[in-house]
């Protein structure tokens, strides 16, 4: 650690020091605790082009040349979390609950499943209603905390995607350590995972392209460095049971010229190979993205690429634990020994006198697909990858938040994606309209 010690004023950056104890600050259960409901609606529709057919729902059911076209749902979410504070003392307690409700508003077996919105019957149509709920009990000593129980999680290789009607949660451990001022230690180890659309709680893990058998737990342990406010640096190393050795490297640079320019780089790595009884076959998958981002005033110009180097496609356990460049909204664009490129631009319309108002326009260009060396006896040869295998993918959208007045908070978004590519990668020909109204409430005690 010495010459780090040495190294770092020479880079501009301050050594490692202790962080404030936040137990020593505690004020009680109640005293520190908060609340928050969040009301959502989605409304999701998908029409499928040249030969694709929705096999979500009641369609999967049926021979291929009678499926539906089209997908289609409608929902409404209702989303409360508690947050309490923690008792006074050494060691702290709390708890953490939430209660979520999806609620169908317009579907039908034929159309529900594919977007994820509304949770499915046995006989294939979607659900009037359903709901779930969770806790998880924490402990903390000085800056680290220890949760067990049903909990969201946010890292690279194992995240609670929230970007449907209700979010996924976990059922472990998770300890999260602040002791080292501007380093954050993580690790955990779950063995349930609950996906956005189900209630019930016992169906393992989402894995989502693999089909082969599932693995029974998950572990995970990282680090996030942030040594100033323009430079951040994160490590993980994760195991999927009996399936993937899975490892991350990530990093953010960032340089503002002035106050209307700034240019910065976003760096993601995975490394993927298979461990134990290998349930989903051979993986050596390695997978980066490089992003770059310049902004003038309310205009930013993105660049990116991504590349996949491997015979399987780059795999993950939860909905969320993608965090490349190129993971839009109907394509991750990680099919085996694929590269992509994309182009995008955002503009704030505040400057144009409507402040809460943003644009994006965004087009990613796949190609070089070779899926012909996947293991033939693994979980990913069903999908069907051929070789030199090329899609796209452009997506539109315009997001509202209300500034002031009784409905400040509340954000409107409006999307319009279209895939399209050969038959020798694994995504339909579609188009998707997407509706979103979120109007939050937040409060303490």
């Amino acid at each position: 650690m010495k010459p780090l010690f040495i190294a770092l004023p020479l880079l501009g950056l301050s050594p490692l020091a202790l962080a404030e104890s936040a137990q020593s600050k505690a004020n009680g259960i109640v005293e520190d605790s908060s609340w928050s409901l969040l009301n959502r609606t989605v409304y999701d529709q998908r029409d499928y082009r040249n030969g694709g057919r929705n096999s979500a729902a009641r369609n999967a059911y049926k021979p291929r040349a009678e499926r539906s076209g089209k997908a289609e749902e409608w929902a409404y979410g209702l989303m409360g979390t508690f947050s309490s504070g923690f008792t006074q003392g050494l060691i702290g307690v709390g708890v953490d609950a939430h209660a979520y409700l999806g609620v169908q508003l317009d579907s039908g077996g034929g159309r529900a499943g594919k977007a994820r919105l509304l949770a499915i019957d046995n006989d294939g149509h979607p659900k009037r209603e359903y709901s779930r709920g969770g806790a998880a009990v924490k402990l903390r000593a000085s800056n680290t905390v220890l949760a067990y129980g049903e909990q969201r999680v946010k890292t690279p290789v194992f995240s609670s995607s929230d970007s449907r009607l209700l979010p996924e949660t976990f059922t472990g451990w998770f300890l999260t350590s602040n002791e080292i001022d501007r380093l954050k230690l993580v690790a955990g180890h779950f063995n349930e995972g609950t996906d956005r659309n189900a209630s019930s709680h016992d169906q393992g893990f989402v894995v989502n392209y693999s089909n082969g058998r599932q693995g029974d737990s998950f572990d995970l342990a990282g680090a996030v460095w942030n040594p100033t406010a323009n430079v951040s640096a994160s490590l993980y190393s994760s195991r999927y049971q009996d399936t993937w050795n899975q490892h991350y490297l990530g990093s953010t640079l960032s340089h503002a010229f002035d106050d209307r320019r700034s240019l910065s780089l976003d760096l993601n790595l995975y490394r993927t190979t298979d461990t134990g009884k290998a349930l989903s076959g051979r993986i050596d998958n390695t997978t980066w993205s490089l992003v770059s981002r310049y902004a003038q005033g309310p205009h930013a110009f993105s660049l990116g690429w991504q590349q996949v180097d491997g015979n399987t496609p780059f795999d993950y356990v939860s909905r969320g634990a993608i965090y490349l460049g190129n993971a839009v909204q109907l394509s991750d664009f990680n099919a085996p020994n694929e590269k992509s490129w994309q182009a995008r631009y955002d503009l704030n319309m505040g400057a144009y006198g409507v402040p809460g108002l943003s644009l994006t326009a965004l087009y990613v260009r796949g190609f070089d697909i070779d899926g012909t060396h996947v293991d033939p006896r693994g979980g990913y040869a069903y999908l069907g990858y051929g070789k030199d295998g090329k899609h796209w993918e452009r997506d539109l959208e315009a997001r509202y938040v209300v500034q002031s007045g009784a409905a400040k908070g509340v954000a409107v978004s409006v999307r319009h994606n279209v895939h399209r590519g050969d038959t020798a990668q694994a995504e339909l020909d579609g188009d998707q309209v997407r509706v979103a109204v979120e109007w939050p409430i937040n409060g303490g005690f």
